[in-house]
């Protein structure tokens, strides 16, 4: 979760048929990537943002983006091009409501560009209402990075500085580091509770090697995660890199594991898999099996089921498909269950609740319900009913009521020089502590998209798309001014803008940009000075 200062690869040509938008690959490529690899401590090789889509379940944001109040222009950019979950954040922004940001940065080197655009994220979702949170993975460092306690505290005031500089606003959020806050250390210990060391190894790929302290690393992060929750409740959205992903499934999973309550739609008394539930939900809105077939007009499982088997073998006509394995399954408890009506419900699941908690959520449900040993059925709520429901039970009875916590995903920055951006290249990336003279020259001396002459440029136009400076613009030198990205671009691919005047307006840019930047780092001295926070750990 905490972002690391790497980048990753630069991206192929946009589709010909698809015109590309300021900042975005139409087809989401990564040139000189081999595979997907999602390596939180690794190197970030993304062949193909969309396998991100179809291998781990991230979303698209273009689809949220119309529900963003005020989005940010990273947003409708494309540069965050995906999300986990984003909409209740969306929702509660929009509203009003209670929501929450937290990201962290691993003090491994100088702040760069990269991490930039998490300053931004962060300082956007403050600006719309949000509690923001930025923190200093100082335990991941120490245990992942086998940094020095003395290395650790040189970078940490310099992310901070430039956090503050960039707008972060101290009085109405919270930076904290990881080895100071005791609540995220005990909530650390108690998710340890609902992790085991399999779960880890197959996850990061622990072995027998790794030592305990690098372990507990991720049981902290998983608990930087939930931190803003602690006091209440509340969407939470963490911005961080598609490498960052590992970290975020694992941090839904437990918190769901750590809820008195598992709140599920139901059709019948056994308790589906998620696959089997969707499946089952289809066939009966889809009205394919009606009781109207049948002389008590009742929709009962063996209905269902013979439905079932005739999908799977492929005898009924019907549009409906899913993996052979679910139809097996579903097909199995259908059988089982005989009789039983299909009757659509809801049902609480007790997790964790105590028994005091359960009987809250007993005497709690209005209306028809019935009640078994391990769970609740009522048949007059919602599913968001119940869900509220059992967050409100729990949290009156000592619980912590979670909600999944959400993510949104950046693209990586191309390296200055091609290929990924790396704090160990320096020519590969701007450093925010770089003079602004040595800026200027990085952009000056950067690869470009352009073409071999001018002349090829001019009938051509250049390949911004693949071009490192361009991302630039789109990324950083653009600011706000969506007109001005799309300028470039468009000047840029048409071939009215040349490489040379191109680099030296983003070189000039760059130098303001950098010269600014490091001014209202000064400034942020006295405020960080200010704040209850040790800069110097007191470990060795």
């Amino acid at each position: 979760m905490s972002e690391d200062p790497r980048a990753g690869e630069s991206s192929s040509d946009p589709a010909p048929s698809e015109p590309a938008r300021p900042g975005v690959r139409t087809d989401g490529g990564a040139a000189g990537a081999d595979d997907v690899a999602l390596d939180p401590w690794g190197s970030a090789t993304i062949d193909d943002y969309r396998k991100l889509f179809e291998q781990f379940g991230i979303e698209e944001f273009e689809e949220v983006l119309p529900e963003v109040p005020n989005p940010h222009y990273l947003m409708r950019r494309g540069v965050i091009f995906g999300h986990r979950d984003y909409r209740p954040v969306a929702d509660a922004l929009r509203e009003g409501e209670d929501a929450a940001v937290l990201s962290g940065f691993m003090p491994t080197g100088d702040p760069h560009v990269g991490h930039k655009m998490v300053f931004d994220e962060i300082i956007w979702h403050q600006q719309q209402g949000a509690d923001a949170y930025g923190l200093i993975a100082d335990l991941e460092a120490h245990a992942a990075r086998g940094l020095s306690w003395d290395e650790i505290d040189e970078h940490t005031e310099s992310y901070l500085l430039s956090l503050l500089a960039l707008g972060f606003d101290p009085e109405d959020g919270e930076i904290y580091r990881q080895s100071g806050n005791r609540e995220v250390q005990d909530l650390a210990f108690e998710l340890g509770t609902k992790a085991n060391f399999s779960e880890l190894q197959a996850i990061y790929d622990f072995d027998g090697e790794t030592n305990v302290s690098y372990m507990q690393s991720v049981v902290t992060q998983m608990a930087d995660i939930l931190y803003p929750q602690l006091d209440e409740p509340k969407p939470t959205v963490i911005p961080v890199g598609p490498d960052q992903d590992p970290h975020m499934r694992l941090a839904r999973d437990l918190a769901a594991r750590m809820r008195f309550f598992k709140v599920t739609e139901a059709y019948f008394s056994q308790e589906l898999e998620p696959a089997e539930l969707e499946l089952l939900g289809r066939i009966v809105d889809s009205g394919s099996v009606s009781p109207e077939d049948h002389d008590d007009e009742t929709l009962r499982c063996v209905h269902v089921a013979r439905f079932v088997d005739a999908l799977r073998a492929g005898e009924t006509g019907s549009e409906i498909e899913a993996p052979p394995a679910v139809l097996d399954s579903l097909f199995g408890k259908l059988d089982e269950a005989g009789m039983e009506p299909i009757r659509p419900r809801v049902r609480f699941f007790d997790r964790n609740a105590t028994e005091e908690a359960f009987e809250a959520i007993i005497e709690a449900v209005e209306g028809e319900k019935r009640v078994f040993e391990g769970h609740v059925d009522a048949f007059d709520l919602s599913l968001a009913e119940a869900e509220e429901l059992a967050r409100e039970i729990e949290v009156d009875h000592g619980g912590y009521g979670f909600y999944p916590p959400s993510s949104i995903y950046h693209r990586f920055m191309t390296g200055l020089t091609g290929g990924k951006m790396s704090s160990s290249v320096p020519a590969s990336h701007i450093s925010l502590l770089d003079d602004p003279e040595a800026g200027y020259e990085k952009v000056k001396a950067a690869t470009t998209g352009g073409r071999e002459t001018a002349e090829l440029q001019r009938e051509l136009g250049g390949e911004a798309d693949e071009c490192p400076v361009y991302e630039l613009y789109a990324y950083l030198l653009s600011g706000d001014d969506d007109e001005f990205a799309k300028r470039v671009y468009e000047e840029c691919v048409g071939g009215e803008r040349l490489c040379g005047d191109c680099k030296e307006q983003a070189a000039e840019l760059m130098r303001e940009f950098l010269a600014d930047h490091q001014e209202k780092r000064e400034e942020a001295r006295e405020l960080l000075e200010g704040l209850d926070l040790e800069i110097e750990t007191p470990r060795r």
